[in-house]
């Protein structure tokens, strides 16, 4: 868990960009790692991992999470999905609103789907980075509910890490110690004291697109061979 935890409510970052740039700072003590391996969470996440990764010298890599909104509220999470198939459920959610399994299968194979697509539209047919024994950096635009970030801790033992570091730049108190207890390290920036959404945290906090990440990555792979030098 990282001691680096600010609290003061005029901290904003300008842009996902700059989030990244300060996490950077926060993780220096990976920079030039050979089994350092960084992943974004798409959308979001990619541009700050992006930074993160650039600034280590580490390589780049998405790793897919789909929140499973609840039916007809679908900004509200009931789960999430990653890739490999890994899915989390919040119970509480689930068992206070009465969803059906049913409804659960459905939202599940949507964003399955979608999951698939985004895929191949990101990597463009290159293969995902091999995890295996190394320290995997996860890296989001910020937790809320950490459904999506649940899920891809979950889904990322099966690629047997020897150690996993969360990097957020922002999150409120209860998930920050949540998450500390779900990793093996935790960095985050900026904790608001009444935390209400991610984008709270950001001055500038319009949607990342596709192309973006697909530009970050290949960026990402043309840029790493020099910064390893």
């Amino acid at each position: 868990m990282s001691d680096d935890l600010f609290t003061e409510p005029d901290d904003m970052f300008q842009d996902r960009r700059e989030a990244g740039r300060v996490l950077a700072r926060l993780l220096e003590h990976y920079r030039g790692r050979p089994d350092v391996v960084v992943l974004g969470l798409p959308r979001g996440g990619v541009p700050v991992a992006y930074e993160i990764a650039t600034a280590l010298g580490a390589p780049l890599d998405v790793f897919l999470v789909r929140k499973l909104g609840v039916p007809g509220r679908e900004e509200l999470a009931m789960g999430a999905i990653a890739s490999g198939g890994a899915i989390v459920l919040n119970e509480d959610i689930i068992g206070r609103l009465g969803i059906s399994q049913w409804a659960i299968r459905a939202a599940t194979d949507r964003e399955g789907q979608e999951l698939i697509r985004r895929e191949e539209t990101y990597r463009q047919g290159r293969p995902a980075l091999d995890l295996d024994g190394k320290t995997v950096i996860v890296v989001d635009d910020g937790l809320a509910t950490g459904a999506s970030m649940r899920a891809a801790l979950q889904a990322l033992r099966r690629h047997r890490p020897a150690r996993t570091v969360v990097a957020v730049p922002t999150a409120p108190e209860s998930a920050y110690y949540d998450f500390a207890r779900l990793t093996d390290e935790l960095v985050c920036a900026v904790t608001p004291p009444y935390f209400t959404a991610v984008g709270q945290s950001y001055r500038d906090f319009a949607q990342t697109t596709d192309e973006e990440v697909r530009s970050l990555l290949r960026s990402a792979i043309r840029s790493r061979p020099a910064t390893a030098g």
